[in-house]
């Protein structure tokens, strides 16, 4: 059998790294080999620094996208090796890049995605996909999410009613009940407020395992507080970011006395409750849900969406065949091929464009 073999590269808002993933999109389409190269403080400190304005932030920008493309040029290098594939065997690379920024609101419509592809096509000598997003802002839509269309590419089923739930930085939801349209959206803040407390308080990355969060008590009136911002009760089609959850807008709703073990329980529980509240509304019948992105590895937090889904299954997708960590990363391999093949790679129910669109551009090897 022939096979058809496709790079997809994520590197997401929790700014951890670079997740590289080898899929051989045959009759029996399967990841072949999956790659994860970290960031380093130095790294991360400067990719935060572009998400406001800031001095000299034009040439700051296009110097990490060279940069970042030399990263991602390097990851997908090591993926080869090890896979023993060679470069002229793969069709295309669908490269998300870095988000700097991401502004949805009908007043600014645009989204910023740090990657100089014709520099990443230049060093693998592949052909590469990238800018996915702009299509769909341009033609009325958020941009954002665009993982729901390979949820239910890959995850739907006829006879099943299930939710996909992506905890990444930013947590979104797909709905996949066969009886209806597909819809998604971001439902709010994944793990990026609690990597962020963490990174202030105890000078670590992320809270492993939600070991930290579970060491404090929920703080009801501070949760209260963070859910009283208008973006969780507003209507899907609906995206976020950095620009609405960071730690000034936690520290807007702080009083200055809570122990920091407190407010990292109640951000944890604040990532449930936004999720939960997002199913019970607008998923209503799901029997299974599936859970993906770095939230999926937070036992802590998991156990808080298998409490509060009394009745319901909720996994990490590693049981759906595509393991918990590599979903993203899949998925801008599949929308990648998507592009190749002038198909459409949008939602628009999901993202609020005018109609289904042909996302990305290309950059030949």
């Amino acid at each position: 059998m022939n096979s058809e073999y496709y790079i997809g590269i994520m590197s997401g808002t929790s700014l951890d790294g670079i997740d590289v993933v080898l899929v051989d999109f045959n009759a029996t389409s399967s990841l072949i080999y999956s790659y994860f190269s970290p960031y380093d403080d130095n790294l991360r400190k400067a990719l935060l620094s572009l998400h406001q304005s800031g001095y000299d932030e034009l040439d700051r920008a296009a110097l990490l996208s060279n940069y970042l493309s030399s990263l991602y040029a390097l990851a997908v290098q090591n993926l080869l090796k090890y896979a023993e594939v060679q470069p002229q065997e793969v069709a295309a690379i669908g490269c998300h890049g870095q988000t700097i920024r991401h502004c949805p609101e009908t007043d600014k419509r645009y989204t910023i995605q740090l990657v100089n592809a014709a520099l990443l096509a230049e060093l693998t000598q592949i052909t590469v996909v990238a800018d996915f997003r702009s299509r769909d802002i341009a033609a009325g839509g958020q941009g954002a999410p665009l993982v729901p269309a390979f949820h239910q590419a890959w995850f739907g089923d006829s006879n099943i009613h299930r939710v996909i739930v992506n905890i990444g930085g930013i947590a979104n939801i797909t709905n996949l009940d066969p009886r209806s349209m597909t819809i998604g959206f971001d439902c709010g803040p994944g793990n990026i407020l609690m990597d962020a407390w963490c990174q202030r308080h105890r000078a670590q990355h992320f809270d492993k395992d939600g070991q930290w969060a579970a060491s404090g008590e929920v703080i009801p009136e501070l949760l209260v507080k963070f859910l009283e911002d208008p973006f969780f009760t507003s209507l899907p089609p609906k995206s976020t970011g950095r620009e609405l959850f960071n730690l000034e807008w936690v520290q807007g709703c702080l009083c200055g006395n809570e122990k920091n073990e407190d407010v990292q329980a109640t951000l944890l529980q604040l990532t449930v409750e936004t999720i939960v509240q997002s199913i019970q509304v607008h998923c209503s019948g799901a029997s299974e849900i599936y859970v993906c992105g770095g939230g999926a590895q937070n036992a802590h937090l998991m156990r808080g969406l298998m409490e509060s889904l009394p009745g319901k299954r909720v996994t990490p997708t590693d049981s759906l065949g595509i393991a918990a960590d590599w979903v993203e990363a899949f998925a801008f391999a599949w929308l990648g091929q998507r592009t190749l093949a002038h198909k459409p790679g949008n939602l628009p129910a999901v993202t609020g464009a005018n109609g289904e669109r042909i996302l990305g551009a290309i950059y030949p090897a």
